[in-house]
């Protein structure tokens, strides 16, 4: 290997090249994780970086290469476990790939989230993926990213009406079907649901899966034991004190998150009542929570790290960058589901 010239300005590409004994290109691919560099090669330039301790200027990359291998990021919530644990996997298969992900948290606000997009279309980010809020029914601020150029993959809550956008979502269909059926199957007769905001796709297939469900089981719905609303804590203590407050009681509860399902079984227990003999809960999203729950929670895998895994996939495609000819179709890719029985029910 060639002698480690003395450097006493800032290191650029040449000096590595200079060091390694290799072209200005080769040292590029390297850097740009190219998929066909030799092992021994990709050795040989890292090692030549970590001794002049060459630092690359992105920025200026960039402008050059109209690339600046930056993802956009947008979350309603980052302290939410199924959020923290999809932004988890993509930042970890994103960075195998050679991207930084910049992650930006709306806080479930339509004015942040419509800010957020303009920001990281100033950074010049490659693509920006998005989770977006509640309230969130005209996704119409995105298009301007798309007709930028700037490809946009939608997670989790996503769009019900036709978009350019690509789209990754749970079967939350089948998850409401699943946890309701669960239910009747084991003998239940009046069963309550908790469900988000139905302006959110989210619930409003949860709802379409457990209504579907009770119509199957030739059961029928009181309107009294259906709410929909923000799946904080607080909110799920009211309603299921509303529900237990009457003549007529449930038997059952399908909570649309384990937040709510935590907050129902929590207040049940306070009031005397045995869980799952008196009352038999089922939540959703298989939280850290809700296996060390005393009694633990039946609820909803929606394997977070497959999703992620897949929105990494579909941006690689996307980016031109997956080593395939593969291209993305327009049908949502669906992340399947699993129920989780434990002793809640």
């Amino acid at each position: 290997m060639a002698k480690i010239p003395k450097i006493e300005s800032a290191n650029t590409i040449l000096h590595v090249a200079e060091a390694s004994g290799l072209s200005p290109a080769t040292i590029s691919r390297v850097l740009n994780n190219h998929p066909y560099v030799k092992e021994a090669t990709r050795k040989r330039v890292l090692d030549a970086i970590e001794k002049l301790n060459y630092h690359r200027n992105n920025i200026a990359s960039g402008l050059r290469s109209n690339k600046s291998h930056a993802i956009g990021l947008i979350v309603p919530r980052i302290s939410m476990t199924f959020q923290s644990e999809v932004i988890t996997s993509i930042q970890n298969h994103l960075y195998k790939h050679g991207y930084n992900l910049m992650i930006c948290q709306s806080n479930d606000s339509l004015q942040m989230e419509r800010e957020m997009v303009k920001t990281l279309h100033s950074t010049r980010v490659d693509a920006v993926i998005a989770a977006c809020t509640l309230n969130t029914t005209d996704f119409s601020h995105f298009d301007f990213l798309m007709k930028s150029g700037i490809p946009v993959i939608f997670y989790d809550r996503v769009p019900t009406t036709k978009t350019a956008a690509t789209l990754i979502k749970g079967d939350d269909f089948r998850g409401g079907y699943l946890a309701t059926s669960h239910l009747i199957e084991i003998g239940c007769k009046n069963i309550a649901h908790i469900s988000g905001p139905l302006s959110c796709n989210l619930y409003q297939d949860r709802l379409a899966g457990f209504k579907k469900a009770m119509q199957q089981g030739n059961l029928k719905i009181n309107d009294k034991w259906m709410f929909y609303q923000e799946l904080t804590y607080e909110n799920a203590r009211v309603a299921v004190k509303k529900m237990l407050s009457g003549n007529e009681r449930p038997d059952a509860i399908v909570a649309d998150n384990d937040t709510s399902a935590i907050a129902v079984l929590e207040y049940v227990k306070e009031i005397g009542l045995k869980v799952p003999n008196d009352l038999k809960i089922v939540g959703y999203s298989n939280d850290s929570r809700s296996a060390i729950i005393s009694p633990s929670l039946t609820t909803i895998e929606q394997f977070p790290a497959l999703m992620g895994q897949k929105i990494v996939e579909a941006l690689m495609v996307l980016l031109g960058n997956s080593g395939t000819n593969t291209t993305m179709t327009q049908e949502p890719t669906v992340i399947p589901v699993q129920l989780i029985r434990r002793l809640s029910a």
